[in-house]
């Protein structure tokens, strides 16, 4: 089942507004945020649009988690965060998914929540590449 204007359902230009794409998981797909303030910013969304965990099977949130764990993981791995901050929202795009934030000791909002988008730290797309590969080696 996909939305047509969901961006994770369309993939391409809707999701290149804001994610990289770093690879397929089990259950769904990886992306780098692109808005980087937070080194190391990735997104899991889930195969098939639907909206809250209570809507797949307990087999199938199980290894939707057991995927954003390997994501955190390569995350910890490459990057070296003091902490990670995970979000699932869905407000306005109602896709399920997962937002893995790396936090780092001495940045802005340490001991707070993230900003959704500070829209503050952009990379070229080869910038994007590099951290998508070190993210894909990792997993």
């Amino acid at each position: 089942m996909k939305d047509p204007n969901c961006a994770y359902c369309m993939k391409g230009d809707l999701v290149a507004k804001f994610g990289y794409p770093i690879c397929e998981m089990e259950t769904g797909f990886l992306y780098l945020f692109k808005e980087q303030s937070k080194r190391g910013r990735v997104i899991v969304a889930y195969k098939d649009h639907v909206s809250e965990m209570i809507d797949i099977s307990d087999e199938e949130r199980n290894a939707f988690f057991s995927d954003v764990s390997k994501a955190a993981k390569a995350v910890h791995k490459v990057f070296h965060p003091n902490k990670v901050n995970y979000g699932a929202y869905g407000d306005t795009g109602c896709h399920l998914h997962m937002h893995i934030v790396p936090k780092y000791n001495g940045q802005d909002e340490w001991g707070g929540t993230f900003a959704m988008n500070p829209d503050k730290t952009y990379l070229t797309d080869e910038e994007y590449e590099e951290m998508a590969k070190a993210i894909r080696e990792a997993l």
